[in-house]
């Protein structure tokens, strides 16, 4: 009891404090103008919608899906908007040799780079897991291990830039759900691997931040059409509104956001229990062996 007062007590209130007001900088939209920014998925839905945000803010895009259609659509929408560049580059991120290329080409078409938005995924079918090795494999391929293959070719110019990595996740990668075990597998993966990283990059003084976006039930079509008759939930929350949370979270360095969830979902998520022990965690590693490395 002793220890607890003396250690734990006062590490909870620190970290408390830490969870609720630090993130009280004030975003302004001149923080993206003339940024240059990558954001997958952004044919349709958040994706999109998270493109045309940035073009109002006057920022260099680079969009990438695979319908290059909607993608021209959405470029040619954006430099309507105001945007200070906007180029697409179509293919599929099951291809992990396209999901590094992407980078490498945005980033000569931009000249650098200053965000890397991740936000791509691999649509699975709500549906009990009937023993689908290959979708499980899909699914981590392109909603887990394409990110990692892009995160890595973008690292030297995001570091250049003390650029963003921005992480788009999900509810279901921090709860179980039935339904998407597949899916669920890759968020999860999202959570493990690119927090990891966040606390390597800080140890090791890299000036990359790295936000994961916690992201609920939005309206957009797919999501709509996947969980219809299936689930029975409150209103979606607006992807439009959701695309402007996602960057104000790269904007503002934060570690996490949380959008589309319950208030409850909320706190008992985003409490600082887990940043307390991963602090104690961190005190018992040999900084030495960062520092070789």
């Amino acid at each position: 009891m002793a220890y607890l007062k003396k250690y734990l007590l006062p590490i909870f209130v620190l970290f408390l404090a830490y969870y609720f007001y630090s993130a009280n900088e004030e975003f302004r939209p001149e923080m993206l103008q003339g940024k240059k920014v990558i954001v997958t998925g952004a044919s349709m839905g958040i994706g999109e919608a998270m493109a045309y945000q940035l073009a109002k803010m006057g920022a260099h895009v680079v969009v990438t899906a695979r319908s290059k259609e909607n993608l021209k659509k959405v470029v040619a929408h954006c430099l309507e908007l105001g945007a200070a560049s906007a180029n697409y580059i179509a293919g599929t991120m099951e291809d992990m040799t396209f999901a590094e290329q992407v980078v490498v080409k945005a980033g000569k078409l931009m000249g650098g780079l200053d965000m890397l938005i991740l936000n791509h995924i691999h649509k699975t079918p709500m549906t009990l897991f009937a023993n689908d090795i290959h979708l499980v494999r899909r699914s981590m391929e392109v909603n887990f291990l394409s990110y990692v293959t892009m995160s890595v070719a973008a690292l030297p110019m995001l570091k250049q830039s003390n650029g963003s990595l921005v992480v788009v996740s999900s509810t279901a990668g921090k709860i179980p759900f039935p339904l998407i075990a597949a899916y669920a597998a890759s968020k999860f993966a999202l959570d493990g691997f690119f927090s990891s990283i966040r606390k390597e990059y800080s140890v090791t003084k890299v000036n990359v931040s790295i936000t994961l976006c916690v992201i609920g039930l939005i309206n957009t079509d797919s999501a709509m059409n996947a969980i219809s008759g299936i689930i029975d939930l409150q209103e979606a929350s607006p992807k439009e509104e959701c695309a402007l949370e996602i960057i104000k979270g790269g904007a503002l360095r934060q570690e996490e956001i949380y959008y589309g969830n319950s208030l409850w979902t909320i706190l008992l998520l985003g409490n600082p229990g887990r940043k307390i022990l991963e602090y104690l965690t961190l005190r018992s590693y040999n900084m030495d062996k960062f520092i070789n490395n």
